[in-house]
């Protein structure tokens, strides 16, 4: 048993509870991972509060991304006591996520642990930093350079945006 928040449709409203699940209720996959960490984003918030429309089957756990160590494999990619992380692939979206102690997910969806990174730090980053680190990645792909002149981030306050105007300071 391990605990996670499942979201539920109840009369067409999210219901969120911090609940109790088996390991025979993960959904398909080839890895089992423990998850230590699990980032908040937006859409986490969206999602939890029914406000928008993320939620794409029910029951659901959110979350759209984690680090953690390997538990199983049956992907010769990973072998228990490996360090990965998960960003994307809709997952807290149609498929579970990150905001329990377990998740069960296909091999392709994980990365290893980056080195000089441990799981806490790479939920910091998050997806939220992967994004602005791809879209910092796109302006110099585009010619951009800091000669180029200032760049405007829009939506400056939130993670992408804040994490944006950081690298690009830098």
């Amino acid at each position: 048993m391990f605990k996670a928040l499942l979201l539920e449709n109840q009369d067409g409203k999210t219901v969120p509870t911090l609940t109790q699940l088996a390991e025979s209720q993960l959904p398909a996959g080839e890895v089992r991972v423990a998850v230590s960490h699990s980032s908040i984003n937006y859409k986490d918030g969206l999602a939890i509060t029914g406000k928008g429309k993320i939620v794409r089957q029910w029951p659901l756990v959110p979350g759209i991304d984690f680090a953690g160590t390997v538990l199983e494999s049956a992907d010769g990619r990973y072998q228990p006591g490996d360090k990965v992380v998960l960003t994307g692939w809709g997952v807290g979206e149609g498929h579970w996520g990150g905001m329990a102690e377990q998740a069960r997910v296909k091999a392709d969806w994980l990365v290893p642990l980056p080195a000089g990174l441990d799981e806490r730090q790479a939920m910091c980053i998050g997806t939220a930093g992967l994004t602005a680190m791809l879209c910092v990645l796109a302006l110099e792909e585009a010619g951009i350079t800091p000669a180029s002149g200032e760049v405007l981030v829009t939506g400056a306050a939130g993670g992408v945006g804040s994490t944006a105007v950081a690298l690009l300071a830098a």
